[in-house]
């Protein structure tokens, strides 16, 4: 368990403290009406951290409190770990961006679009190029994600048991392998759209290593980091501290137990699947010295991760011709919205506030996850800003604009 570093005076680094209160009552508000358990919000500016709180329950039904070291399932939030991970290797002349992914991975040589029909009977295409590791990187590549339940192609990841972090039956690379026998949504680089592709990229990292996901990880960024808490599941003598997660149907409105967080959780053992793109859990403690590394530009407390310039180079818009995510977009869903926002390698990045309707700064990168998690990185303020909870979907409410607003609500100078 990690020793959270001290807290420091709010006005010391240009933070209002009573503003910064404001956090604590505003998502306590949700608490005491019943939609969500309990939270834990951190804010940092210049390194230090003025606000860390933790309110409510982890498990409404066992009446556990919500503590500094509760264990959530981060899902999304794998994602940016993960393209770091493989980001690491291209340091190391693995690849280049460019490359074919079938270079690495034979059975996506010849992947085809989906053309029309049903999903019982359909008719492909062949692809305007092949897909590169830059479309796995920005979610260009064509891939899809099942439980979008907005076109044909979904339903058959469902039939062929790909159910991103939810998968249980095959591994990373059967997943893979499966995957290249399924049409793609579209020809890569045409689009944007939410996906498995950095399901895609873990196991590229596995390939290109020659180590499982789950030991690159904890060997190259965990353990160097001090994230000692961070994992693909929470052990026995972890069980203790993992919050339950909740959901509430977004239709019916009606709301549950989406997963307890004790030795029935699917969480309690390694799993085998290793869902690089939603299959970790973590701390917001452990989270936040992944943040403050990528703030710091790949260093914390004297190890160095990754050069400055690789980071540099993730944190702007990768999509083609500079366009928005909402230029690209061919669905629905994104974890984050669209507007005024492009996508680098792994997150999203903001290019104009204005368009985006938030408050914040240009250059701002952040992605969530799917039980409502939430970050962000503001290099211009020399700020990080962690939102944890457990309730399924993450479109549930507002959480993430309404933290935006009371943070930098609380910034004077």
């Amino acid at each position: 368990m990690n020793v959270v570093p001290g807290i420091a005076k709010p006005e010391d680094i240009g933070l209002d403290p009573s503003r910064l209160a404001y956090i604590q009552n505003y998502f306590q508000s949700y608490v005491d009406r019943g939609k969500i358990a309990g939270f834990s919000t951190l804010i940092s500016r210049h390194g230090e951290i003025a606000h860390f709180e933790a309110a409510g329950q982890r498990d409404r039904e066992r009446a556990l409190s919500m503590e500094k070291d509760t264990i959530f399932r981060i899902y999304s939030m794998s994602k940016p770990i993960t393209s770091l991970a493989l980001m690491m290797l291209y340091e190391e002349g693995h690849f280049q961006l460019s490359h074919p992914v079938s270079r690495y991975i034979p059975a996506f040589k010849n992947l085809k679009v989906w053309a029309g029909g049903t999903a019982e009977k359909y008719e492909t295409k062949p692809c305007d190029r092949e897909m590169t590791i830059r479309d796995l990187l920005t979610h260009t590549s064509g891939l899809t994600y099942g439980f979008m339940y907005e076109h044909p192609v979904d339903a058959l990841y469902r039939k062929a048991g790909i159910e991103g972090a939810n998968t249980v039956d095959l591994t990373l690379k059967e997943m893979v392998e499966a995957l290249a026998g399924i049409p793609l949504l579209f020809s890569p680089g045409t689009h944007w759209n939410y996906s498995v592709s950095t399901d895609v990229c873990g196991h590229l990292v596995e390939v290109l290593s020659g180590r499982p996901l789950d030991e690159f990880l904890a060997s190259r960024i965990f353990a160097p980091l001090g994230m000692s808490d961070t994992s693909f599941f929470v052990p026995k003598e972890k069980l203790h501290r993992f919050a339950t997660n909740y959901f509430r149907d977004p239709k019916t409105k009606k709301s549950g137990i989406m997963d307890v967080g004790d030795e029935t959780s699917t969480y309690a053992k390694p799993p085998k699947f290793l869902s690089g793109g939603g299959g970790l859990t973590s701390t917001i403690t452990d989270y936040w010295r992944f943040c403050q590394m990528l703030l710091n530009g790949g260093e914390l407390d004297g190890v160095r991760i990754c050069s400055p310039k690789t980071i540099e180079f993730m944190t702007v818009n990768h999509l083609p011709g500079g366009k928005t995510m909402k230029e690209m977009s061919i669905s629905s869903f994104s974890e984050l919205a669209a507007e005024g926002s492009g996508f680098g390698l792994g997150f999203q990045v903001v290019l104009d506030p204005a368009d985006a309707q938030a408050v914040g700064s240009a250059g701002n990168f952040s992605w969530g996850g799917a039980a409502s998690t939430y970050f962000w990185i503001d290099p211009e303020e020399d700020l990080i800003a962690i939102f944890m909870t457990q309730l399924y979907p993450s479109s549930t409410y507002p959480f993430r604009p309404q933290l935006q607003q009371l943070v930098y609500g609380a910034v004077f100078e």
